[in-house]
């Protein structure tokens, strides 16, 4: 309702409409150019996430190597390290290879901090699997690869949707990263964009836009979880009544 009705100073002054939209759709590169460059990143973040904590999970629910649980508890230390202590560390390394103020740069970060929790619960998706199954495929001939994609990737679907969903939700509305990160207005993600809109005439705040933003970047994440929650509750619920 904020985003529609009239407020002093904005576009949308007298009577109710989509003023404060017009405003946010024409600040600098456009609002489309900045929802093209969150998709980017969150689509990244997404299948770099998706990949690695499978793999990961894979790995530490099936295989038995020297270490393993040493391993796991180090990646769930990152878990304990404050996000931004790490940003600007991250910023230098990204910079040396040619990846800082690039959104390939933003969603690898973005991935290194959503992989302790998602290989974590892959690592139980896959545990709540029988291991007759993936037995039972080797047997037929499948490869230990084979297995993963042709039995355990069906059964611990519930577990990649929750993942896939955690990591877009966090990367659609990261403000940091970005803001360390990015120094091209024509790179800069939707919420950076909304943030900068906000205090555009000397530090007036545009509440109208701003609210605006708001709505757009809420809408992709609220209609995201209400198709997905089935999935995403089921994932929780993975390995919880195992055995």
């Amino acid at each position: 309702m904020a985003s529609v009705a009239p407020h002093a100073g904005t576009n949308q002054v007298n009577g109710w409409g989509f003023g404060n939209y017009e405003t946010l759709a024409n600040y600098q590169a456009g609002i489309w150019r900045y929802l093209g460059n969150s998709a980017i990143v969150s689509l990244l973040t997404v299948v770099l996430t998706l990949l690695t904590s499978m793999l990961g999970g894979y790995a530490f629910a099936r295989f038995r190597f020297p270490g393993r649980n040493i391993l796991f508890l180090l990646t769930l230390a990152i878990l304990m390290v404050p996000y931004a202590t790490l940003l600007i560390p991250l910023y230098v390394l990204l910079n040396q290879v040619g990846l800082q103020n690039s959104l390939i740069g933003v969603a690898l970060v973005l991935t290194m901090f959503q992989l302790p929790f998602s290989t974590f619960l892959m690592r139980i998706s896959f545990e709540a699997v029988p291991r007759q199954l993936d037995e039972a495929a080797m047997v037929d001939g499948c490869s230990p690869f084979g297995a993963l994609w042709r039995v355990l990737l069906p059964a611990v679907k519930p577990g990649l949707i929750t993942v896939g969903l955690f990591a877009f939700l966090t990367a659609w509305n990261d403000f940091m990263a970005p803001l360390i990160l990015i120094n091209d207005t024509e790179r800069m993600t939707l919420p950076l964009a909304v943030s900068n809109l906000r205090g555009q005439v000397q530090g007036v705040v545009d509440y109208g836009a701003t609210e605006a933003g708001v709505v757009v970047l809420a809408l992709p994440c609220v209609v995201l979880f209400l198709l997905l929650q089935r999935h995403y509750v089921r994932g929780f619920m993975s390995g919880a009544l195992k055995g």
